[in-house]
């Protein structure tokens, strides 16, 4: 078994004034190519915590993979450290010179002393290429055939030196079996409920095979997964073969595979059938409009998403009765659905979305408590409407509430679709 660390530098993260995201992404490369990660570290940019964590984990992981600390400034002194550890002069790499004076003046930034610096790297290092930024990724390697991966902290960056220079580097280094992961999305059950609807197949799974159950606002993945396996093809048919079984327990339940969303479910139903798309939110705040647009290709079929906060709004813009918004309230089904209604309306989509609520943290009642959302979806034919509670806090409620309204569209679309 091979193992890794990973490790991030800088004070940022140590303070929570940024969110670690590279370790994860790491993992994931790591963990496909059957690298077990024993250890994920922050440490500050110190050059004694860095020595000593290098020492530390290179007696108990094959591979040591460092993010951060390689910026042009003062406070970046994880290459120089590196250097020190491995007792090697830094040196002028010219195809690094070469790449981040393009780089910088195609951007219209002074390539000054500083900015040259970054060629500057530790002469035992194989440098790899930063085709999308100025500071360039470091290979060492150590005693026992270890390695030591320096990269840059930025996201972006790191992501594209993962897949092009690092995994490829990993996989002619070391002898690695595959680690196999397969993920069904299943909606509609809460994790009890599911659990027990699956138990006596989950009992029956080899013991080579683990299930993991990921719980996510009104859907819950299930992975099923094999370490360390000689025969990739094997293990990927045997867990296919298991899901095949699961069809015919909960097969209203399955959605799809692997990290799809519901919207992305949604995005291409819509697609492949020519329908269009449009959002009435209140509570949520566009939060349902959001994850529509922020995928490609979304142009093809959402129309326009409106943020009615006011009542004013609501019902100027959306057509909603204001002797309804009195008589109810803001937050209630007949509101819900003339929002729905009246952006279908306004936009000529084929089906629309509304959401009215109270997100809190204030604002609730006792027959109308904070989380209290009412939610509708118009189609063609008819309007349908539900109310969900969706949590305490305020982000939560945003979250699951536009989680639930977009899982209610899909099981009408697909309902509608398999009707026809």
């Amino acid at each position: 078994m091979i193992k890794a660390t990973i490790i991030t530098i800088g004070d940022e993260i140590l303070i929570g004034q940024i969110v670690d995201t590279n370790s994860a992404s790491i993992s994931r490369h790591l963990n496909t190519a059957g690298i077990t990660v024993g250890e994920k570290l922050s440490i500050g940019d110190d050059r004694e915590q860095i020595t000593s964590t290098l020492h530390r984990t290179l007696s108990t992981s094959q591979i040591v993979i460092i993010t951060g600390g390689l910026g042009p400034t003062k406070d970046d002194i994880t290459k120089h450290t590196l250097a020190e550890f491995f007792h090697s002069e830094l040196t002028r790499d010219e195809k690094v010179a070469e790449h981040v004076c393009r780089m910088l003046t195609a951007r219209g930034i002074e390539y000054n002393e500083l900015n040259q610096s970054q060629s500057l790297v530790p002469e035992c290092c194989t440098v790899l290429h930063n085709a999308h930024g100025t500071a360039p990724g470091m290979w060492f390697e150590a005693e026992n055939a270890a390695v030591v991966i320096s990269l840059p902290g930025v996201p972006f960056e790191m992501e594209h030196l993962m897949e092009d220079e690092v995994m490829p580097r990993l996989k002619k280094h070391f002898s690695l079996h595959a680690n196999i992961h397969r993920t069904m999305i299943t909606s509609g059950l809460p994790e009890s409920m599911l659990a027990a609807r699956i138990a006596e197949w989950e009992d029956s799974l080899p013991k080579h095979i683990k299930l993991a159950y990921l719980p996510a606002p009104n859907i819950v993945r299930l992975r099923l997964s094999t370490y360390d396996s000689d025969d990739e093809q094997a293990a990927r048919d045997e867990i296919e073969q298991l899901f095949d079984r699961l069809y015919e327990i909960i097969p209203e339940h399955i959605v799809g595979f692997e990290n799809a969303s519901v919207q992305e479910l949604v995005h291409h139903l819509l697609t492949e059938n020519g329908l269009t798309l449009a959002t009435a939110e209140s509570c949520t705040g566009g939060t349902i409009a959001s994850r529509f647009t922020a995928m490609a290709g979304a142009s093809a079929y959402f129309r326009c998403g409106v943020v009615a906060y006011a009542n004013e709004i609501k019902e100027s813009v959306l057509g909603v009765s204001h002797d309804d918004i009195v008589r109810y309230g803001a937050v209630s089904e007949p509101v819900a659905r003339q929002m729905a209604e009246g952006v279908r309306r306004l936009s000529g989509a084929d089906y629309a979305i509304a959401t009215t609520g109270i997100a809190g943290p204030t604002g609730g009642s006792d027959a109308k408590p904070v989380g209290t959302v009412w939610m509708a979806v118009a189609t063609p034919t008819r309007t349908l409407s539900t109310m969900r509670p969706s949590g305490t806090d305020r982000g939560q409620i945003i979250s699951r509430a536009s989680a639930y309204a977009i899982e209610m569209l899909y099981q009408i679309l697909k309902e509608n679709l398999s009707a026809e």
